[in-house]
């Protein structure tokens, strides 16, 4: 059975600013096939955009009942799957635990409609690691193991590292022409 494999992240520059930039990567890997999206908008968050890049990426599927596996270094975004926060979500009408409106709701609900009709596992990758440090990607390949579990050796984990980075090089893509000119 053949496993897609999603690496995605966000970012934003000059993020909890009025004005600024934001931009979302994502990568799609099923067997040999590859497809790279990337995109971007003024006055957003980095949550936003890590969020909109694993909607971008569920969204370019052309069927249902897939199996997945999303990679990115968004606690946020992954702790939410991996936690299982929205279902707590869901049953107090979108509020967190502490009473208070759950922010980017209309995000998470997108998501959710995505998700439901696949299998999806979801795994937190640090970002922005230099693959080329061995002492480095020793030391973090240990924590990813620690996160996610033992299932990926030290040579798919340092793959999955770099196609997290390749998604980062595409969110600043797509950031860029919102950014601002001095």
């Amino acid at each position: 059975m053949k496993i897609l494999n999603i690496y995605t992240d966000g970012a934003c520059s000059n993020n909890q600013k009025e004005e600024n930039a934001g931009g979302w990567g994502a990568i799609l890997e099923y067997g040999e096939n590859r497809k790279e999206l990337y995109g971007g908008e003024a006055n957003t968050t980095n949550n936003r955009m890590e969020m909109t890049a694993l909607i971008e990426a569920l969204s370019a599927l052309k069927r249902d009942n897939l199996t997945i596996r999303a990679f990115s270094d968004s606690t946020y975004l992954m702790s939410c799957f991996i936690n299982k926060w929205y279902v707590s979500w869901e049953k107090k009408g979108w509020k967190t635990s502490g009473n208070t409106p759950v922010k980017n709701r209309e995000l998470w609900i997108r998501l959710l409609e995505l998700i439901r009709p696949h299998n999806i596992s979801f795994y937190i990758v640090k970002g922005h690691t230099d693959v080329r440090k061995e002492a480095l990607m020793q030391k973090e390949y240990a924590r990813f193991c620690e996160k996610n579990g033992p299932g990926f050796s030290f040579d798919e984990f340092t793959y999955i590292t770099k196609m997290n980075n390749r998604a980062d090089e595409l969110a600043n893509l797509g950031m860029a022409p919102y950014k601002k000119r001095d």
